[in-house]
């Protein structure tokens, strides 16, 4: 099953929430039109080796299992893409997106 959940943050920011449910795990996203957040199935190496002439911008977050613990928790790591912008591990989910949503 898969839910998408219109997300509104401070400032007139708005993202949309993803919570994809597998057999014993979900995937959880928070997406913006220029990057994402994403629960510890995010594979950040993957995306900074092997994809990085995409410039993909996009964060990782680990022992979330809803989108409120997303956009709460910290981030464990991120991309290259999204270091540029300013967001670092450690920083909040949703500080992360409002960033996004605002490059």
């Amino acid at each position: 099953m898969m839910n998408m959940i219109p997300i509104a943050l401070e400032d007139g920011v708005s993202a949309i929430g993803i919570e994809v449910k597998l057999p014993k795990t979900t995937l959880l996203v928070v997406t913006t039109d220029k990057g994402y957040i994403m629960c510890g199935a995010l594979d950040v190496g993957l995306l900074n080796e092997r994809l990085a002439d995409r410039g993909i911008i996009a964060g990782r977050a680990v022992g979330v299992r809803t989108i409120g613990e997303l956009l709460e928790g910290p981030l464990e790591s991120v991309t290259i893409a999204a270091e540029a912008l300013g967001i670092v591990p450690g920083m909040i989910g949703k500080d992360a997106v409002k960033i996004m949503a605002t490059a």
